[in-house]
């Protein structure tokens, strides 16, 4: 192995050493406490080293790094207390992660570090994100993602490059390709002769090093950050590499030939960095001795393993028998809001630009569902300057719905973005611009598309407040629903497959009222929305209400109409339903209730629409098994049996897809069945 030392001085020759070292002597003890079972789990980087530290050694300690589970040195060289590693491994309360995560399933902002997910590949589009906010903030700095050889075969990788090269991003992807994903080889993974030839195919550069040659690895990412500040354009290395532990300890490495093993002992990156150094007179073998017992010993005084991990074995956890951890771990699912509706705004006032006179505003305004929305998303804009919309042709087309149409004349490109058709990786991004204190909004084409982007709000948004604290500051439009011939892949009531995931708002508002009110309380919230809009009131609903920037309050159900006959609980098209079979009945006396929010759900609200009729009808457009409305049923069920006159119905569409042939559509679509099961409780 050839070290090339560049000119550098003696001081950060040594300085890299013990940076080298640190990691590699904190796993061996690991290993040793996996062992004696003090912690559960480990994936070990031993063999791999150089490249983490030599990545951190070669950016400033203010850019992201987006590290996967083999990259202790990222965070030791970030400097990050080893005793809060300790805690962070061994599932403490006082961990980075408070005992959420394990290993290096977290991040923590003080450092830039952002904490990976299992499933790896969304890691990089998080890194694109990042960059482009230093891009937007005219920032010279760079974002820098790890992936292993494995995770290349991931749609998320091919994504997070597109994006980066499409927007000329300073954003650097690293390859770790130590030839296994678990025990599959490279052979078995990938046809192109090299990772790195993949950069060709997004018009972007690339390069294959020796991944176990720090000085190798410190001098190129250092050169490559500077070309990719200078130039704007993000850079693929290919690290060659290979680990010597398991993917995980418990995995072995029975696959591996023998002989492969010998080949990479003898490119340890420690020892061969080790014989550079006495072989330039740069440390002796007792100097290096001294280091190693050095650093042994502050291991040993952080107590690594004193105690077992957090779980039954442990009589004095902090967990056990505690009455407040339920609230706590609910209380931490969401972010507090950090800026106030009042300073939005007063900075929506101070930027907004008038174009009609006062007396002009308090004339009564016919409002478009649609208009509403695109009203709400002027003022949200004029309210945060960091706010960025992005979307697939959102830009000088205006959306597939022109709701964004004439916002890129007022507010640019940089902050009205056509993306390309990468939903995984846009939602991935938005989350990498919330890590710099940006706001997005991104629009879902039509909600059926999410399913492309699933994995990165599931797994991602949700959870990365409550895993280490991090806000997800994102938006994501779904034009949804059916009643307009679009058929089964532009038709879908999809809210409920988000209801179930901890973490997340979900939004549905029925109102051109509510859905500008609701949509500027989503961009001030700290937290992930997913804000359903039905197309087929875009432009079929006009209301008047104020022009002035208002907030409805997202949790909050609205009454729409009371009765004490039967209470109908539904959102979105379902209320228009309700309120026409209403004024078509008034032999019935019905209460009407608008969710507008399905996660947090107003039980309040419910709980006095149940007490108001004691007769129930849960109604939605969505399909009935696994709908909302079984959810709804079953609380009050629970909750206001006593209440209750009748048994909770619930209305809904057929469980199909939704048919193109608009007969069909009136057929499968819930209102067709309304009056049948209104008429079941009537006579009950």
């Amino acid at each position: 192995m050839q070290f090339n030392r560049n000119n550098l001085s003696e001081e950060t020759l040594i300085d890299l050493y013990r940076h080298l070292l640190l990691p590699r002597l904190i796993e061996e003890k690991m290993l040793l406490l996996l062992r004696q079972g003090k912690v559960s789990k480990w994936f070990s980087g031993i063999g791999q080293e150089a490249i983490a530290v030599g990545a951190t050694y070669a950016l400033q300690p203010d850019e992201w790094i987006m590290p996967l589970h083999r990259n202790l040195g990222v965070f030791t060289s970030r400097k990050m207390p080893l005793p809060d590693l300790i805690k962070q491994w061994q599932g403490q309360l006082d961990g980075y992660s408070k005992g959420r995560e394990r290993s290096f399933h977290f991040g923590n902002k003080e450092h830039y570090i952002c904490g990976m997910i299992s499933h790896l590949g969304p890691q990089l589009a998080l890194a694109d994100g990042a960059a482009l906010a230093y891009k937007l903030k005219k920032q010279e700095k760079v974002a820098l993602a790890f992936t292993g050889d494995g995770g290349t075969s991931e749609g998320d990788f091919h994504e997070a490059l597109n994006v980066a090269a499409v927007w000329d991003l300073p954003v650097i992807f690293i390859i770790e390709n130590n030839g296994y994903g678990l025990s599959t080889p490279v052979s078995e993974q990938f046809r192109c002769k090299n990772l790195v030839d993949k950069a060709k195919g997004y018009g972007m550069e690339g390069i294959q090093i020796d991944g176990n040659n720090i000085l190798t690895v410190y001098e190129t990412i250092k050169q490559i950050r500077e070309h990719c500040i200078k130039n704007q354009k993000p850079y693929l290395i290919e690290c060659m590499t290979f680990r010597m532990r398991g993917h995980e300890e418990a995995s072995g490495t029975k696959y591996v030939p023998k002989e492969i093993f010998e080949k990479w002992i003898e490119r340890d990156p420690i020892k061969n960095y080790e014989h550079f150094l006495v072989d330039e007179n740069i440390l002796t073998n007792l100097k290096i001795a001294e280091i190693r017992n050095e650093i042994k010993k502050y291991i040993e005084s952080c107590h690594l393993g004193s105690d077992p991990i957090s779980s039954g074995e442990n009589t004095q956890s902090p967990f056990k028998g505690n009455p407040q951890i339920s609230k706590k771990e609910i209380e931490d699912i969401y972010a507090k809001k950090n800026t106030s509706f009042e300073s939005a705004k007063a900075i929506y006032s101070e930027n907004k630009v008038v174009t009609s006179s006062p007396s002009e505003e308090k004339n009564p305004r016919n409002i478009r569902f649609i208009d509403a929305i695109k009203e709400g998303l002027h003022q949200s804009m004029l309210a945060h300057p960091n706010l960025v919309l992005m979307g697939q042709d959102i830009a000088e087309y205006g959306g597939a719905f022109k709701i964004t149409e004439g916002l890129v004349t007022e507010f640019g490109k940089e902050r009205v973005r056509n993306t390309p058709l990468c939903e995984s990786a846009i939602v991935g991004a938005c989350l990498g611009l919330s890590l710099e204190g940006f706001k997005s909004v991104m629009e879902m084409q039509f909600a059926d598309f999410v399913t492309v982007g699933f994995n990165q709000i599931i797994n991602n948004l949700a959870k990365i407040y409550y895993r280490w604290g991090q806000n997800a500051d994102v938006v994501i439009r779904m034009p949804a629903g059916a009643g307009v011939g679009a058929g089964p892949f532009h038709s879908q009531s999809n809210e409920a497959w988000f209801i179930h995931t901890p973490g997340l708002k979900v939004v549905y508002p029925s109102t051109p009222e509510d859905a500008k009110g609701l949509l500027i309380a989503a961009i001030n919230d700290p937290n992930p929305v997913m804000f359903f809009e039905h197309k087929a009131l875009y432009r079929n609903l006009s209301a008047d209400f104020p022009k002035e920037y208002y907030e409805t309050e997202i949790g909050k159900a609205r009454k729409v109409r009371s009765g004490n006959d039967i209470s109908i609980i539904t959102y979105g098209m379902g209320v228009i339903w309700a309120t026409e079979y209403a004024e078509a009945h008034p032999e019935i006396s019905i209460d009407i209730l608008d969710l507008r929010t399905l996660l947090p759900l107003d039980y309040k609200a419910i709980r006095t629409s149940v007490n108001s009729t004691g007769k129930v009808l849960v109604l939605h457009e969505d399909t009935l098994t696994g709908g909302i409305g079984g959810e709804v049923a079953a609380w009050i069920a629970q909750n206001c049996f006593e209440y209750l006159d009748a048994p909770v119905l619930r209305c809904a569409s057929l469980d199909t897809p939704v048919p193109f042939n608009s007969e069909l559509e009136k057929n499968f679509l819930a209102n067709s069945r309304l009056d049948e099961m209104m008429q079941k409780l009537v006579n009950y």
